[in-house]
């Protein structure tokens, strides 16, 4: 692993002081104690964040000054952890260490895919390298799985060596995950994985079975390994949340059943439930067997298989709606319960040449009256610029503020 050199390790030392700064200061525990109420299924102080994930180019790169290449990885790490505190005045907590987690790896299926990628956009195009699943199936064999401890301690010494007496290295535990239909779209397209589900039915199932199959064994193989840690506190939790829960162990783990999970399935959004059942469903259930508590979505509908499937996990505890769902009927159903109401806005409120604050109030009381009642966590994902004017994301934070504090209900 490369070294840091003395003018880099001057500039990171400087950000590792500032975030150890933020981490002790009274706002920070005026935010954690908002996610400490979700941890403890209290519902009093919702969230509010504006995630920028698809605009670090924008707000994260210009800000960067270290050279090296490993340096510039952990100034972005810690640029990026305090950027909703200091540049949107939102509810990111800040944590009083620089975590790392630990370097595992899995592919659910042996192949790779191919994308387009469109010039100076984050949009792609996919060739399909499976164009007809019952010619190109065993090109699907040959998941794997796997770690490099190495790497992660190496990352953590680097680390302590160049800041560790102000900000010390902390190894944390990540999600457990099982994406499915997402890699197995990007391999042979929509309208190829639609067709199939008619074409080659038990095929289909097939390929589902293999790579829940891979799963599991990578589940088996995070536990006899001992690469399981504790996925609480700030812990992540896909969809850029974290892991507030008092429900998991905090000192040590050694099943998955102890730790958080994530699953979605943004590609099947459009098949009716049954076919959701049918095709999804059993084998997520698989997986979801094996998770201690579990996340759930990203921007598909979730309303339309609520009933029928995803009701039917007693260990859900967060669910994520988008604009795409009837927000009133999954608030009912979410109402008093331990499942977090996890709202994404509509993005292009935000985005807008010129932002309507009078369309967010709107947008945000109905989200808000469809959530009271609801652990209620508001996270805007899918901003794609804020049109390089940072008093933007600061006002949207300030006005969806304004609005739970008007309109949801406890």
């Amino acid at each position: 692993m490369e070294l840091i050199t003395a003018k880099d390790r001057e500039i990171l030392r400087c950000l590792a002081a500032r975030k150890a700064e933020l981490a002790q200061d009274e706002k920070n525990e005026a935010i954690l104690k908002k996610w400490r109420a979700q941890e403890e299924g209290r519902r009093e102080s919702p969230t509010v964040r504006l995630l920028f994930s698809n605009l670090t180019d924008e707000i994260i790169t210009p800000r960067m000054r270290c050279e090296g290449k490993l340096a510039r990885e952990i100034e972005n790490t810690l640029i990026s952890s305090m950027t909703g505190r200091e540049l949107f005045d939102d509810d990111t907590p800040v944590s009083d260490t620089f975590d790392i987690y630990l370097d595992t790896w899995v592919k659910p299926f042996g192949i790779e895919p191919k994308r387009v990628k469109a010039k100076n956009s984050g949009g792609y195009h996919i060739e399909p390298v499976i164009d007809d699943l019952e010619e190109d199936f065993e090109k699907l064999k040959g998941g794997s799985f796997g770690s490099d401890i190495k790497n992660t301690e190496e990352l953590r010494r680097v680390v302590e060596d160049t800041f560790g007496d102000i900000l010390p290295a902390k190894l944390c535990g990540s999600p457990l995950l099982g994406p499915i239909t997402n890699p197995l779209v990007h391999l042979m397209g929509m309208e190829n994985y639609y067709i199939s589900m008619y074409d080659y039915p038990e095929l289909l199932h097939d390929v589902m079975d293999m790579a829940t199959t891979v799963y599991e064994k990578y589940y088996d193989f995070l536990e006899r390994e001992k690469l399981l840690l504790p996925t609480v506190g700030m812990a992540p939790v896909n969809q850029e949340s974290y892991a507030f829960t008092n429900e998991l162990p905090a000192d040590s783990v050694t099943k998955t059943t102890e730790c958080w999970g994530f699953l979605e399935s943004q590609e099947t959004t459009a098949v009716a439930p049954d076919t959701f059942g049918e095709f999804v469903f059993p084998y997520q259930d698989r997986l979801v067997k094996r998770m201690g508590l579990l996340s759930y979505g990203c921007c598909e509908r979730v309303d339309a298989i609520w009933e029928d499937y995803l009701s039917k996990w007693t260990n859900l505890r967060k669910l994520s709606v988008s604009p795409f769902n009837n927000e009133d009927m999954v608030g009912e159903a979410l109402r008093g319960s331990r499942v977090v109401y996890y709202s994404k806005p509509r993005a292009e409120l935000v985005t807008d040449t010129v932002m309507d604050e009078e369309a967010l109030r709107r947008d945000f009381k109905r989200i808000c009256e469809a959530a009271s009642g609801c652990l209620f966590e508001i996270g805007q994902r899918e901003v794609m610029t804020l049109r390089g004017d940072v008093n933007r994301g600061r006002d949207y934070v300030r006005i969806a503020k304004e609005c739970v504090e008007k309109y949801w209900k406890p």
